[in-house]
């Protein structure tokens, strides 16, 4: 291995583990990774990432050679600090929904949807942290008087490479800020009074960072770029620009264009996020992915590939019958208390190979109805890129491209949220005024003929489901 080369690393803290890649800083290619599991659950103490990021690295050979290192995060999540910087309480996840009805009376408070639109960018779902502290406010007032400090997952993670110098040091980047709902994307400033809104009090909040700014150093004297979330770096990883569209599918569904301006969605069904090079990130985000094949697998007593060979051997369509895949509740459409549901069932279609084919339609079904709403706000969509671990399966790529109707180009598997928070160390560590190009590897293009029957069915009942009781 030659010796004067320059290492990055790249941290993707996800919501199921910790993920380090050790890239070349000019040619990003990968030299070493690894990885250690998170806790399951919607909360979690922010003590396991850190322990989670140390086994990563050390699998990874460690990170005393690397020059620069930056995090990409799961979003949203609530972490709460005290004034001397401890955790007030373990932190809320994007994909806890008890806020759900906090969202609810915050949109009433301000004057409704439009009014969130205007002041953020986004219509509040139980995901955005600010609903999570208005939860916080009702439920643990006295956690939430302690509160002296509001963070998400990736500037803490952050903020502890940079040996935890006091909240007031705590920064993040657009990317993040604009998944909080006290954060503006077009003015690019916080709304304290939402902020307030939410937690009863200010708080300090941390300062955002340009796209390749240096957010300090480790005790080490590593350079640290400011990170992002997992969608923007995922984004930046895989070398999206305008006009690209990312969908991932791996614990929640997520579509996101790179665009050159912001937008608002009255209707919620679009956040408009920033990204992570200066731009912007128009997402839709499904709670129900990857995980609906899992399920599926379980039922029918089979693994990944199983699955895929009994989807492609029933028709498209899987003769009517339709999962509509809210097995956790969902967050697009907002649906926190929503169960799934089966229709259809008839006696031919009471066999594997047609559910297998349902769980893998109805789950891209609702990445479409995300990709359509991405559309309509004027955001262009030129090239469909596709990643996330369910993008291996060939049901997946095939089904994907019938469903949306257009070519799905899946580049090789990798670690692109991590690769992505490495190229943006990279960039931090050039000073240059774009990020490295870092070349991938060729990627694969699936084109299929278009079923638009599908979606048409599916829409007939993907609103015929129950509530949790």
């Amino acid at each position: 291995m030659p010796t004067d080369r320059t290492l990055v690393a790249g941290i993707d803290s996800s919501t199921q583990s910790c993920k380090v890649v050790v890239c070349d800083a000019e040619t990003g290619e990968q030299v070493r990774a690894g990885s250690a599991a998170h806790p399951d659950g919607t909360e979690v103490n922010p003590d396991h990432w850190w322990a989670a990021l140390e086994q990563a690295s050390a699998a990874a050979g460690g990170l005393d050679d690397v020059a620069a290192i930056a995090v990409g995060g799961q979003q949203h999540g609530m972490v709460c600090l005290d004034g001397s910087g401890a955790v007030v309480r373990p932190a809320l996840l994007w994909n806890d929904t008890r806020s759900a009805p906090a969202a609810l009376d915050l949109i009433g408070e301000l004057g409704g949807p439009q009014a969130w639109v205007d002041a953020v960018g986004l219509v509040l779902v139980a995901s955005f942290t600010v609903t999570k502290l208005r939860w916080l406010r009702d439920h643990e007032p006295e956690n939430a008087a302690r509160t002296a400090a509001v963070c998400l997952p990736h500037d803490w993670i952050t903020w502890r490479l940079a040996g935890a110098p006091g909240i007031d040091a705590l920064v993040t980047d657009r990317g993040e800020a604009s998944g909080t709902g006290y954060w503006s994307p077009t003015t690019g400033e916080y709304r304290h009074d939402l902020l307030e809104l939410g937690l009863g009090h200010d708080a300090v909040v941390p300062r955002v960072l340009g796209p390749s700014e240096v957010a300090g150093r480790t005790p080490a004297g590593q350079v640290l770029g400011p990170g992002t979330g997992d969608n923007a770096a995922a984004a930046l990883g895989l070398g999206a620009v305008s006009g690209d569209v990312v969908i991932s599918i791996g614990t929640s569904g997520v579509a996101c264009a790179v665009a050159d301006r912001p937008v608002g969605d009255v209707t919620g069904a679009v956040a408009g996020f920033a990204d992570a090079t200066g731009r912007y990130l128009p997402l839709v985000a499904t709670m129900n992915a990857a995980r609906v094949l899992d399920a599926a697998e379980r039922l029918l007593g089979t693994d990944h590939d199983g699955l895929s060979e009994l989807a492609l051997s029933a028709p498209a369509g899987a003769g009517g019958l339709v999962l509509v895949p809210y097995l956790e509740g969902e967050r697009t459409p907002n649906k926190p208390d929503a169960t799934g549901a089966l229709h259809g069932l008839r006696l031919e279609t009471t066999n594997p190979a047609y559910l297998a084919r349902a769980a893998v339609e109805g789950m891209l079904c609702g990445l479409a109805d995300g990709l359509d709403a991405v559309r309509a706000l004027g955001t262009p969509v030129e090239r469909v890129v596709m990643v996330g671990g369910a993008a291996r399966s060939r049901a997946v790529r095939e089904i994907a491209s019938a469903v949306l109707g257009l070519p799905v180009t899946v580049p090789p598997p990798g670690e692109y949220v991590a690769r992505g928070a490495a190229r943006q160390a990279a960039w931090v560590l050039s000073g240059a005024a774009e990020p490295p190009a870092w070349p991938l590897a060729d990627a694969v293009a699936t084109e299929v003929p278009a079923t638009p029957a599908v979606r048409a069915r599916y829409a007939e009942v993907r609103d015929l489901t129950a509530s949790r009781p």
